[in-house]
């Protein structure tokens, strides 16, 4: 298993939920990381991203609620997910890729197995 994915869960509206994706040492340290989420019946879409320098890029929807993190010594990925709101339920998938140029990301093909989020009102 290349990217393993933990954390989700049920919470409430208003609540957190911490996100955490462990790769293999080569992907990780060779790739920028990000979290992507498809609700039902949605396409899958970026959430966050990270360089390998620490530069972290947000849909405009998470924006001051989400933090993503890198921590290298664990080769792992990292949501923070506060003030959640219904809307923000989905499966949420880790993915390595690029970022070509500063606030794009492109996700290459390697994805965790999805954790599902599931916010209630």
């Amino acid at each position: 298993v290349q990217l393993q994915a933990f954390g989700g869960g049920l919470v409430q509206a208003g609540g957190s939920l911490r996100l955490s994706c462990v790769a293999s040492r080569s992907i990780f340290v060779m790739n920028a990381m990000a979290w992507y989420r498809q609700a039902p019946g949605n396409q899958r879409v970026l959430v966050a991203g990270i360089t390998t320098g620490g530069s972290a890029i947000y849909a405009d929807s998470v924006k001051g609620r989400f933090t993503i993190s890198r921590d290298n010594a664990k080769s792992a990925v990292n949501l923070q997910m506060n003030s959640l709101k219904p809307e923000d339920t989905a499966v949420y998938y880790c993915n390595a890729g690029r970022t070509p140029s500063i606030g794009t990301y492109y996700p290459l093909n390697y994805w965790g197995q999805g954790t599902l989020v599931t916010v209630s009102s």
